[in-house]
Formats: C-alpha cells, structure tokens, sequence
C-alpha cells in the first residue's frame, strides 16, 4: 500500500473534488486520480462514485477512508518523532489564533514566550474560528487559540483567558449620556457586526436573541474588527465588541463603552489541541507554559508604559 496514494486519497474526500486534492498535493489530476485508481485496484471496489455531477463514498469507500485518515496521521506522526529523535524535526511551533485573540492578545503572548525561549520560531495564522479549527483537524496547524463554541469533537480544551462583550458608541452619541440603555434603543440603531461565521457574531446573536432579538435591517456587516471601530468611531452605527478590542481606544476616549440592560456576555478563551500519541517537543513546552500561567489578563502595551 502506497501511503502517498492513500493521502491523495483523503485529500479527495475532505475537499470533494480531484482538482483540488491535486492543488494540495502540487501534482496533476490525473496523477491523483491514477492514485485513486490503484487503490481501488489494490481494495477490488469502486471508492466513489458520481451522484448529480459530484464524487461520493461508496460503502467500501467509507470503510477505507476510516482506516486510510488514521494511516496517513499516523504515518506522519512517526516521521515526527524520528525525526526529533535524530535531531532532524523542525522546533518551529504552528498556532492558529481566531480574529480577537490574534489581533489583541497575541503580540502579549508571543511576547513573553519569546522572554523565556529567545531561539524558538513560531508561525501564526489568523482566521475566524470556524476556519482556525478546520486547519486544527487537517494538522496544518499544532495548536489553536480560539473564542466562542469548539464543536464537538475529538479535542483537548484548556481555557487561558477571559473577555467580556460591551456595547460601544462614538463620543457624542446620545447613548453616552444615560447610565444604560435597552435593546430597543439599540434596534433603532445600525448594530455593527463581523460576518454570521466569527465567534463573535455568534455569541452576541445568541445573547441577543436570549433578550429579544434584533431587526434584520438594522445590521451593517463589516469583515474585521478594525473597521467595525472605524465605523463606530464616524458615527455609522453602534456595535457589541470584546472588550478586549476596544480597551485602546476606550481610554484615547475615541469610543465610549454604555451598558445595555440586560446583556451580559463573559465569554473564554480557549486552547485546543488534537491530541496526538506524539507531540512536538516545541508544542509540549508551549502548552505546559501557558497552563502554568493559569489565566492570562490583556494590559495594554500603551498603560504600561504610562501611554
């Protein structure tokens, strides 16, 4: 058995498609599909079969793809550990990190890990969450810090921090003036909110619809948290953010932070982490380190030094 054909093969059933698989795997189609091709030959049955124009699992196909993933991880994961053993494997550390985590918290992390392994590289990708664990599952990535709901799943949690979601205004809107407000003076606003997919989004609609719910119209969608500032800030339209995000300019006084009755958002921040029967030396001592910090509290690098 070929383990090249088997990991093309996986690659056609997570993706849904040859052309992509090939894309992945920096070969030509018809490569991948010679590799399918002798799989079948080497199993006697067909792995896919065309319904409506696209490729599904046959049984057999099913039954294969179970025991090929496992093959392929674990195939890689003794790569791995030879590798280590023989002084060869890379100590880079892979951490995906969701949009809010990435932008504001991780600079303070990366910061003080770097104190205390000063050779260390660490690469980071920053993605919504659904995207972050997606490459957590395919091993694109060695770790993943994360904020909102982790589906359910074959995953070790550990959360690090804490965060709180606030309604936020420019300073001259009529809000700033009141102690609180309602959700109805807010739906008679435009909410500014990320995309339906970030853990935000998420967690601000489920809190939302908890006390009420909102207009549909009153929804301006905006892709990053900056420009959800940014908005904010030229009098667009209000907007629910993690206070974590908008800590800076709450003190510059570019943004005004009001309580909205009846909404309380504490939400955590989580690391997660596929477990494996091997793990990188780099990945084991960054996981140990960030449990022995126990809880992580965001100070901004502009109130440290007296901003």
């Amino acid at each position: 058995m070929n383990i090249e054909n088997m990991r093309s093969f996986c690659l056609v059933v997570e993706n849904g498609s040859v052309s992509q698989a090939a894309r992945l795997s920096f070969i030509s189609q018809p490569a991948v599909t010679r590799q399918v091709k002798q799989m079948e030959d080497e199993y006697g049955a067909l792995l896919f079969e065309r319904k409506d124009g696209k490729l599904e699992l046959t049984a057999a196909g099913k039954t294969v793809y179970d025991f090929a993933r496992n093959i392929v991880d674990e195939y890689d994961l003794s790569q791995e550990a030879v590798q280590e053993l023989i002084g060869k494997e890379s100590s880079a550390l892979v951490i995906g990190a969701s949009l809010t985590i990435g932008e504001y918290l991780m600079p303070t992390i990366l910061g003080s890990y770097k104190k205390k392994e000063p050779d260390i590289t660490i690469h980071v990708s920053i993605l919504n969450t659904p995207a972050i664990l997606e490459q957590l599952n395919q091993r694109e990535i060695d770790l993943a810090l994360v904020e909102g709901q982790v589906p359910d799943g074959d995953y070790r949690i550990y959360e690090f921090a804490k965060d709180e979601l606030t309604l936020v205004t420019h300073p001259r809107h009529p809000f700033v003036k009141r102690e609180s407000v309602t959700l109805d003076d807010v739906a008679k606003e435009v909410l500014i909110c990320r995309e339906a997919n970030s853990g935000t989004r998420f967690q601000v609609e489920r809190e939302l619809e908890r006390v009420g719910g909102l207009k549909e119209q009153s929804i301006l969608e905006m892709g990053t948290t900056q420009a959800i500032k940014n908005a904010v800030e030229e009098g667009l339209g209000v907007s629910i953010l993690p206070a974590l995000a908008v800590a800076k300019e709450c003190h510059l006084g570019s943004l005004k932070r009001v309580k909205l009755e009846g909404f309380h958002v504490e939400r955590f921040f989580k690391m997660v982490q596929k477990p494996r029967r091997f793990d990188k030396k780099s990945v084991r001592a960054f996981v140990d380190w960030m449990e022995e910090k126990k809880e992580w509290h965001y100070e901004p690098s502009f109130l440290r030094k007296g901003y």
